[in-house]
């Protein structure tokens, strides 16, 4: 678990580089910089670590590319104290920033091998979600709404319900929606029936995985 200056001068760089992107959220860009990316990783490779790509890890599924995480994140506006539901927890990378921010996250992770690894992972770093859960994100949590804001880390096919129901007043749900290429999609709730949505571009995620059981 070795976190070198070396990897601090790669976080950085990797830093400088998505501020050139346009990223502009200062607790976005401190926790990008602050989290040991390589750790999250099967191979503690440096090249691909702190370089702005996604990476595969486990059960298929990969690592989101930084950027991604951070505008995700920068779309969420995240305050400190805020409810945060998590669909697809992966490797623990946006959790971790996520906390960084100051939310109190709820984690839903379908793959049980990713689940149980990042399960015993995230403690060791010193992140302890609120609740890391292991089952269908397209179900939410409904115990445990309402949410400040729902992030899906997954390509979705069509915006589950269950995620807008659990969403606060003034809460927002940051999606990637589509098959293939997907746009990455923001709804705001402005009332219990009215939502407000605008679109934020093409990304290109894993898919969403609904529980076949």
């Amino acid at each position: 678990m070795k976190d070198s200056f070396k990897h601090q001068g790669k976080r950085k760089q990797l830093v400088d580089v998505i501020k050139a992107k346009g990223i502009t959220d200062p607790a976005v860009l401190n926790a990008i910089g602050k989290i040991p990316r390589h750790l999250f990783m099967d191979s503690s490779f440096l090249d691909h670590a702190y370089a702005d790509k996604a990476f595969p890890i486990a059960a298929d599924q990969t690592i989101s590319q930084p950027y991604t995480v951070a505008r995700q994140s920068e779309l969420l506006q995240v305050k400190p104290g805020d409810k945060i539901l998590e669909i697809g927890t992966g490797s623990g990378y946006q959790t971790a920033v996520l906390m960084e921010m100051g939310a109190t996250v709820f984690t839903i992770e379908r793959q049980n091998e990713l689940f149980k690894k990042t399960q015993l992972f995230l403690p060791k770093l010193g992140y302890r979600p609120k609740r890391l859960i292991f089952g269908d994100g397209y179900k939410g949590l409904p115990e445990f709404a309402p949410f400040n804001g729902v992030i899906v880390t997954a390509g979705a096919p069509f915006v589950p319900k269950p995620l807008m129901a659990q969403l606060a007043i003034g809460g927002r749900l940051v999606i990637p929606v589509g098959e293939k290429v997907q746009i990455m999609t923001v709804y705001t709730r402005e009332s219990e029936t009215k939502f407000v949505k605008k679109e934020y571009g093409e990304f290109r995620f894993v898919p969403l995985l609904e529980d076949k059981n």
